[in-house]
């Protein structure tokens, strides 16, 4: 599998969820040191899940489903 770099310079998708994974492990292990005091986090996927949505919406980031209907060539 690969990410087509843009040709603005813009970061790939690859690197923008990269970079989203990091911040949240590192995020989230602050987290179960501080609020749980460092019990592990059963609820990690669901934790992670809202810090990553949360964090590529403040950098202006969404995901949205394309309808495969739409595409050209498909029908």
């Amino acid at each position: 599998m690969t990410d087509t770099p843009s040709p603005l310079g813009e970061p790939t998708l690859t690197e923008v969820l990269l970079a989203a994974l990091k911040g949240a492990a590192k995020a989230h292990g602050a987290y179960e040191a501080k609020e749980l005091g460092g019990v592990y986090d059963d609820n990690w996927p669901q934790w992670y899940a809202e810090h990553m949505t949360h964090a590529l919406g403040e950098a202006g980031y969404r995901l949205s489903r394309i309808d495969p209907r739409s595409e050209p060539g498909k029908t």
